[in-house]
């Protein structure tokens, strides 16, 4: 049996009682079936994986069916997305859209982790027991914890209290290439909704909920200076012929002035301000910047400098060198200067940025700083605005309500300074607002060997999917033209 701290229920609810008491009496259960999921490998970058990845497609599918959903897994030109939906208990009630994603990332490097991977370990630690294994929470876990609120309030009342739609992808690992198009594809079936759940973010702490409001965009470009028309030796032509490494690096080292900002053309001519008082809230979160930065080995903050540490990862974009390459890079000794240099580069944009025009503003930065007989070519993987959602719907002050009654006491309203597209693409192509809610924390390695989720929050994130839907159920139905 996994113990996990019982939460204290409001006895003069009587419906939503009865589910929470429920599900509290089968979490053991739902343990078990999260440890079936995760033993899954369903990791959607290696193609040697790709009837795994269907399989936990087919997984959830067969969980949902049996929860009464009509679910299908429908195919893309990559992995399948399951769309599963669920009429609720009749009547002109709310109509949610649910989205989470089944795949994963790969495990690599094997010899890092504690346990195998895609053996999931329940071990103690300082806040009880956790689930180590790729997926544990990201997003595996995250997608437990609505699965487990539904079949708790099938168990207790046969239905689910509203209209549900459940959209889970398999390619959210690979930066979902496929789904846009399946978006415009379904559009009237999914744009349907009142609102959209989005569950891959994270709690403020493991006491404390949080509902993500913001998130920062991104786009990617990878450069290249061509230089010689072929690699020199650094002897014969070194002082005489431009090193397009040299060069290339003297450019990036230009991209961020001392004072930390960026020096794109028109990188801030749309980003605004954060008012004081919205920035006195956020440091009176008490964010404890030592323990963020000495958990990764830092002291030293770095960014805009005379920003709040939230402030430059929640408001404030940035442009960072993700990698960069040229010349021999193997073993010993190679005196050559290379015929060419790349680096690939990633600026988090915040909303009211056009992605467009920092797309503009790279290609300007780099053809005005072109050395003489070199040549750019600048090639962009993706891009996404970023989003600030509304914090006053309905919608929200249910989903509030919801984390209050099983926490006991109010969400913290965060940022991420990360992207999660998907709720780009819904505003603009479904016309839908997202509530993102999560339950993990800030340590819990994903994309890493040791991946882990607190069983207490994988415990508190489904007790708290339930109570939301129960407040979610209290609200009008949207109009049938929207």
């Amino acid at each position: 049996m996994v113990a996990v701290r019982a939460t204290k229920l409001d006895p003069s609810m009587s419906e939503e009682t009865s589910v929470l008491r429920h599900l509290e009496q089968d979490f053991d259960q739902a343990v078990a079936r999260y440890i079936e999921f995760l033993r899954i490998p369903s990791i959607s970058t290696d193609p040697a994986y790709a009837g795994e990845t269907r399989r936990a497609g087919q997984w959830l599918a067969d969980q949902l069916t049996g929860l009464g959903f009509t679910a299908t897994l429908h195919d893309t030109p990559g992995h399948p997305v399951l769309i599963a939906h669920h009429p609720g208990p009749g009547g002109a009630v709310p109509h949610l859209l649910y989205y989470g994603h089944y795949d994963v990332q790969p495990a690599d490097p094997l010899e890092l982790w504690d346990h195998p991977p895609f053996e999931p370990t329940i071990i103690e630690a300082a806040h009880g027991p956790r689930m180590v294994a790729r997926g544990a929470v990201d997003d595996k876990g995250q997608v437990m914890t609505f699965l487990e609120a539904f079949r708790g309030w099938h168990a207790m009342h046969g239905t689910l209290p509203v209209q549900i739609t459940v959209m889970v992808e398999g390619e959210e690992e690979t930066g979902s290439p496929s789904l846009p198009d399946f978006l415009k594809a379904h559009h009237a079936e999914l744009a349907a909704a009142d609102v959209a759940i989005v569950t891959d973010t994270n709690s403020w702490d493991i006491d404390t909920p949080a509902i993500t409001t913001m998130l920062r965009g991104l786009v990617y470009a990878e450069v290249t200076l061509r230089g010689p028309s072929r690699d020199l030796h650094s002897g014969l032509y070194g002082g005489a012929a431009i090193n397009p490494l040299n060069a290339l690096t003297k450019v990036l080292g230009q991209l961020q002035d001392d004072r930390g900002q960026v020096q794109i053309p028109g990188f801030y001519d749309d980003v605004v301000e954060v008012p004081k008082d919205k920035l006195a809230r956020w440091k009176d979160l008490g964010f404890d910047e030592a323990r963020f930065l000495g958990e990764i080995g830092l002291k030293t903050p770095s960014g805009e400098g005379g920003r709040h540490i939230l402030e430059r990862l929640w408001s404030r974009p940035t442009c960072d060198i993700n990698g960069i390459w040229g010349g021999y890079t193997g073993a010993g000794a190679k005196t050559v200067i290379a015929s060419e240099a790349s680096a690939k580069l990633s600026c988090r944009l915040v909303a009211a940025q056009d992605p467009e025009r920092i797309v503009a503003g790279i290609r300007s930065f780099f053809e005005a700083r072109t050395p003489p007989d070199c040549r750019w070519t600048i090639r962009f993987f993706g891009q996404s605005p970023g989003i600030s959602v509304a914090t006053d719907s309905p919608h929200m002050d249910a989903a509030k309500a919801g984390l209050k009654q099983i926490y006991g006491k109010e969400p913290v309203l965060a940022g991420i300074g990360g992207s999660i597209p998907v709720v780009g693409w819904m505003q603009d192509l479904l016309g839908l607002e997202s509530i993102m809610l999560g339950f993990g924390l800030e340590d819990d390695r994903i994309h890493s060997p040791n991946e882990k989720f607190e069983l207490r929050c994988l415990k508190n994130g489904i007790l708290s999917h339930a109570a939301i839907l129960a407040r979610m159920a209290g609200l009008k139905a949207r109009s049938p033209t929207k």
